[in-house]
């Protein structure tokens, strides 16, 4: 052991203090690390330890990835002293946690296990995901899966296809703007657009594409108990406040838990499709794996003695 402290003061001149100094490191998080294998070697193995805290041991070559390359001395020395603080502290705090909690290291380090097992089965899984999937849905395919499960696709809120405007109660030629919102036909889109470039507040002129009605409430002087006036018989609603003129005409509507329409879904069904896609690919992958690895007895599963 003293051998091992001579080794490490001999490298006083690159690590300048490898002594515990106040840092403002958050450690306790990275306890997680302790299942890492930089925290699980102990005892010199041939390399530079430049700590150590209880038995484990803290080598040149676990610094060498922590310095930015082209860092002066001044700060490389800062940067591993930090570094090196910071370990010792967690070395510490992981050994006290260890003697005081027996039991819960068992479940700690059980649950590290998982949680790796986990990451690197994500990670793959991921990786042939990014390789192999097929993200082209046609829009055939979204329209058979909407078919194939209209029963799913029921409204969870009002929606509606619509045109807005909102102007000052005394911006220019608001008869004709009234006009335009209230006949709704596309070959007054043009005019339409051009004057809300020019003087609208807010604006949507696409009523070709659903909406929720909360949506649009948001953006009216109208209270959300007040919804039957914009999904009455009138197509064509005026409102105002102290400033300003709101216009809008309904194009259509539909009704929360009515059936959603396949415009609305289409992207979700996208997603869906793509998702079903994806789990499809996984377990195959698994299917493939498992009969490779029956098929060269890498497993097996041994009987129970006491049967």
């Amino acid at each position: 052991m003293e051998k091992t402290n001579s080794n490490s003061e001999s490298h006083a001149g690159l690590w300048t203090n490898v002594k515990p100094r106040a840092s403002h490191f958050v450690f306790w998080a990275a306890l997680l690390a302790a299942g890492c294998s930089l925290f699980e070697r102990n005892g010199p193995e041939g390399g530079r330890p430049v700590a150590r805290a209880f038995d484990q041991y803290l080598y040149e070559e676990d610094l060498a990835d922590i310095i930015p390359e082209g860092t002066n001395v001044t700060d490389s020395t800062r940067i591993a002293d930090n570094y090196i603080d910071n370990w010792i502290k967690q070395q510490v705090v992981l050994h006290k946690a260890e003697t005081n909690l027996p039991d819960q290291r068992k479940r700690v380090e059980k649950q590290l296990r998982e949680y790796r097992n986990s990451l690197i089965t994500f990670a793959y899984e991921q990786e042939l995901v990014r390789q192999q999937l097929d993200t082209v849905v046609t829009d055939d395919e979204i329209a058979e899966y909407y078919d194939s499960n209209r029963a799913n696709f029921e409204l969870k809120d009002d929606i509606l296809k619509a045109l807005y405007v909102r102007v000052k109660q005394d911006a220019p030629r608001l008869e004709e703007l009234r006009g335009w919102v209230r006949s709704g036909e596309a070959r007054h889109l043009n005019q339409l657009e051009e004057y809300c470039h020019q003087f609208a507040l807010d604006f949507i002129l696409d009523d070709e594409t659903w909406m929720r009605l909360d949506d649009l409430l948001n953006k009216l002087p109208l209270e959300a108990g007040q919804r039957s006036r914009l999904l009455g018989h009138n197509r064509y609603v005026e409102l105002q406040d102290s400033t300003d003129l709101y216009l809008v005409r309904i194009a259509e509507h539909r009704l929360k838990d009515s059936a959603s329409p396949l415009s609305f879904e289409r992207i979700n069904i996208r997603g869906m499709i793509i998702n079903k896609r994806k789990l499809k690919l996984i377990r195959a992958m698994e299917k493939a794996a498992y009969e490779q690895a029956f098929s060269n007895n890498d497993f097996e599963v041994f009987a129970d003695e006491k049967e």
